[in-house]
C-alpha cells in the first residue's frame, strides 16, 4: 500500500490553527511533500514506553544504502523534528513510525 501522506500547514505571521494530529501508521508509514522548510512535530501519546521515528534519506552511496535518522521520544514527550534538505531528503520526505501511539502534524515556513 502507499504511505499515508501527512498534509503540511503553511505558518503564517497571522497565525494558524493548530490542524488535527495523524495517528502514526506503522504498517503503510507516512510521507510528506518536501521544499526544505518543513518540519515535524511528533508526539508519542504512550504513558510509558518510548517510540521511535525513522526519517528515510534516500539514494546509495558507493552502491550502499544511506542510514536512515532515527529520533526517539521518550513516553508523553513531543519533539520538533527538521528542517529537511532536499538534497538529502528529497522532495517526499519518507517517515516511519514504529507505533501508532505517535501522533504527527507537519509543518511548513
Amino acid at each position: 500500500m502507499p504511505r499515508v501522506a501527512l498534509t503540511v500547514t503553511q505558518l503564517t505571521r497571522a497565525g494558524v490553527a493548530a490542524p488535527a494530529e495523524t495517528n502514526g501508521d506503522p504498517v503503510n508509514h507516512h510521507s510528506v511533500q518536501n521544499n526544505g522548510r518543513v518540519f515535524l512535530l511528533v508526539r508519542n501519546a504512550s504513558a510509558s514506553t518510548p517510540r521511535t521515528v525513522t526519517l528515510r534519506l534516500p539514494g546509495v552511496v558507493d552502491g550502499q544504502a544511506l542510514t536512515p535518522k532515527t529520533v526517539t521520544l521518550a513516553a508523553e514527550a513531543s519533539r520538533y523534528i527538521g528542517p529537511f534538505p532536499t538534497g538529502d531528503y528529497g522532495s517526499t520526505l519518507q517517515v516511519d513510525v514504529d507505533n501508532a501511539e505517535l501522533k504527527l502534524s507537519a509543518f511548513g515556513i
